[in-house]
């Protein structure tokens, strides 16, 4: 008799507040370039925390519906609603997909990121990466949770790569695995420390232009990831 019945899947909030903020947007309730209303309203009127709220509004932005303007305020991008609609499906569907999968895929591409920005990086992304680490290392010296540094230090690569399908794709699959390896994994300081002296080396490798030393750093420091995602129950 069990086999007859389906699992029930209970909806992730943010996921639900990410459908709504879609279906507002297709309806043309909000146009491109309008404002959401503040994280605090928005909270308010759907029943959840502001901090839900900012986890949805942080995806769309990551993805490039949605732009946060300091001062300003959110705003909606405007991204044709056909290619919307495509993207925030595969966005809320991305959870659901074999994680070990997605490591593989990730692991792939920032190999060849690093690999490409070792040979196609300007000073301009030397320094861009360079930001980007220091900012990781400041928030894990003060103790705080660092996933957005982390995430940004491998998108400052994958752009210097200067292949965009390349870092189309990273920005796809990246943050769901670093938000399941933080949430399934305590990282504690021994760990965030070896990350600190692991981005440092990917670093070094491409300012000085060590192709393939760039791509194996980048594999040494992905050998967590990789090796977490093996554990999973599939």
């Amino acid at each position: 008799m069990l086999e007859n019945l389906n699992k029930i899947q209970i909806e992730n909030p943010v996921d639900l507040i990410i459908s709504q903020i879609r279906d507002l947007i297709i309806s043309g309730q909000i146009k491109p370039g309008e404002k959401l209303p503040p994280e605090r309203k928005l909270a308010e009127h759907l029943g959840v925390s502001r901090n839900q709220v900012r986890s949805a509004i942080t995806k769309l932005e990551f993805y490039g519906i949605l732009k946060v303007l300091p001062q300003s305020g959110t705003v909606v991008t405007g991204i044709g609603i056909v290619a919307l609609e495509g993207l925030i499906t595969d966005i809320l569907k991305i959870e659901k997909t074999d994680f070990r999968s997605l490591v593989e895929t990730r692991i792939l591409l920032e190999k060849e990121a690093a690999r490409l920005a070792a040979q196609f990086r300007n000073q301009e992304d030397i320094v861009k990466i360079n930001n980007a680490m220091n900012a990781y290392e400041n928030k894990v010296n003060k103790g705080e949770n660092a996933v957005e540094e982390d995430l940004m230090f491998h998108l400052k690569i994958a752009e210097a790569s200067k292949n965009t399908v390349l870092k189309t794709l990273m920005m796809i699959i990246t943050p769901d695995i670093v938000k399941n390896f933080i949430n399934l994994k305590v990282c504690d300081d021994a760990r965030n420390a070896k990350t600190i002296d692991e981005h440092r080396k990917i670093f070094e490798k491409i300012v000085d232009g060590q192709a393939e030393g760039a791509s194996e750093a980048m594999s040494i420091h992905l050998k967590d990831v990789q090796n977490f995602s093996k554990k999973m129950k599939l």
